[in-house]
């Protein structure tokens, strides 16, 4: 199973899941001219696309929906001008070899869905947009080998950023995103031997950093004794194609990532000196 994370935040998300001749978009947020672009670096045409998932009706996951309204679309919501097959929590279906799994969420749009693709021999979680993971889940959430996760925030971060009080309170609520602490608890929770990697996803621009996002997992899963000594986990950036592959040849973690294994944590290190270094350029 190929997995293709094109974009990640509050400017845009999209997904590809590809398992051999299957090919799945899930939600296809950020403008047309970069969505085109990114999926032609991925290796992906709209003709290969048998359907696309939504998980909520927010314009960041939705809007060049008119771009793909000629495929099947499954979502948890109507969809103005395009025909859907509904989807519900814990009723799974299947396109082609995909079993696809509708978790519900906590967000403040309506019926927003998290989704479990597996296929018999591998499985991906897929989980953004919602204030915290309903503990009835984890035991579906085990022994995913790709887990696609929000780690929206640092607190700190967003209580002293510009936004009103009032947006930041949605954002800490139960019906806003996952802080960084509240994304590794659950990845502490799901995480175990079979897991090759971990994208780190809708990090915030303005209340977190890549760097925190990553630390703060890293933190609690270099206490555990029991993880696959080659688990990635990367903290995706906006416009940044992340792709978990069926070979090490094939992935790529783009510049802020780190590995679970102990002969990676000083690389993991120097990465975070370097891009501080970039951005003190940069400023």
């Amino acid at each position: 199973m190929r997995v293709d994370l094109l974009a990640s935040g509050s400017k845009g998300n999209c997904c590809i899941v590809r398992d051999g001749t299957t090919c799945i978009m899930i939600d296809c947020g950020t403008t047309r001219k970069y969505l085109k672009g990114a999926m032609e670096k991925a290796g992906v045409h709209h003709d290969d696309i048998d359907a696309l998932l939504i998980t909520h009706d927010h314009t960041d996951h939705i809007s060049q929906l008119k771009l793909f309204a000629d495929l099947p679309v499954y979502s948890p919501v109507e969809l103005m001008e395009t025909d859907v097959f509904a989807v519900r929590p814990m009723r799974s279906f299947y396109i082609e070899t995909l079993k696809i799994t509708p978790l519900a969420l906590s967000h403040d749009a309506p019926h927003t869905t998290g989704y479990i693709l597996e296929n018999g021999q591998e499985k991906l979680v897929y989980i953004t947009d919602t204030g915290y993971v309903n503990e009835k889940y984890f035991p579906l959430l085990k022994d995913a080998d790709t887990i696609v996760m929000e780690s929206n925030h640092d607190v700190q971060m967003l209580m002293h950023t510009s936004r009103p009080q009032y947006v930041k309170a949605r954002i800490y609520s139960d019906e806003g995103h996952l802080n960084n602490e509240e994304c590794a608890e659950v990845l502490d929770h799901i995480v175990t031997g079979k897991t090759k990697m971990i994208f780190l996803a809708h990090i915030s621009q303005q209340g977190n950093t890549r760097e925190k996002a990553l630390e703060e997992t890293m933190k609690v899963l270099r206490q555990r004794t029991d993880l696959n000594p080659a688990l990635k986990v990367c903290a995706a950036g906006q416009f940044e194609i992340l792709t978990k592959g069926e070979t090490d040849e094939e992935m790529d973690c783009g510049t802020v990532f780190c590995s679970a294994g102990v002969e990676r944590r000083a690389e993991c290190t120097g990465l975070f000196k370097e891009e501080k270094r970039n951005r003190d350029k940069a400023e």
